[in-house]
């Protein structure tokens, strides 16, 4: 498909989600990177185009280990878009417990537990993503809509057919804003224990924590995106 094509398909799952939800229901998931500021844009065009009436929601994870600047891109931009920003926070006590050594732990504490609640207390019955199909092998396989349990959501996963050139593509061609750590060398942003720049030649996640990226199906499994 054409990136043409891609937006064209995106922007019908958006509205199926919509459909089978309703705005007040639907979220998303917003990190301030590049991909889910994509989605956060295309759903907020959709949302426009159908006429729906109120702010769009976006959720977004403060583990409190994230970068400053992801963190003021995002706060930044969630008052020019006008985005009804809802912040996840762990518990004191979880952040206090959480050890970036064991990845998985840390994840569990900081972000998976954190959401559940949220999507819980909050009734989110679905919740858009920025996942791609090509940024990990474990994210290759996803459906678009993926049931989830515990609590019961629909994850939206509306650029899983997208690439890392259709995204910058969207980007430039849109005129979005975006982090001001990707100009400076970094290609893909998480917390900072778990995120380098990449060396030459490595991959669009290249420096993210091996350990971490070796255990993304666990914490999918766990809960995560």
């Amino acid at each position: 498909m054409t990136l043409s094509e891609k937006i064209s398909e995106t922007k019908k799952v958006l509205a199926q989600a919509l459909d089978r939800c309703g705005a007040a229901k639907t979220a998303v998931a917003w990190t301030g990177g590049k991909d889910s500021t994509v989605a956060l844009h295309l759903y907020l065009e959709v949302l426009r185009e159908r006429g729906v009436a109120g702010r769009a929601v976006a959720l977004s994870l403060d583990t409190g280990r994230k970068f400053a600047a992801t963190i003021a891109f995002r706060d930044r931009l969630a008052i020019a878009w006008d985005i009804d920003l809802r912040l996840i926070r762990p518990t004191p006590e979880a952040f206090d417990a959480a050890d970036p050594s064991d990845k998985t732990a840390c994840c569990l504490r900081l972000k998976i537990t954190p959401l559940r609640l949220a999507l819980a207390e909050q009734g989110i019955a679905c919740l858009i993503t920025g996942i791609r199909a090509d940024e990990h092998a474990s994210r290759a396989g996803r459906p678009v809509f993926e049931e989830r349990h515990d609590p019961d959501y629909t994850g939206v996963n509306a650029l899983l057919p997208w690439t890392l050139l259709d995204v910058w593509a969207y980007v430039a061609d849109r005129g979005l804003p975006y982090c001001e750590l990707y100009d400076q060398g970094y290609t893909s942003l998480g917390c900072e224990p778990c995120t380098l720049k990449p060396g030459p030649g490595a991959g669009e996640r290249g420096g993210r924590d091996p350990d971490k990226e070796a255990v993304l199906p666990v914490l999918h499994s766990l809960g995560y995106f």
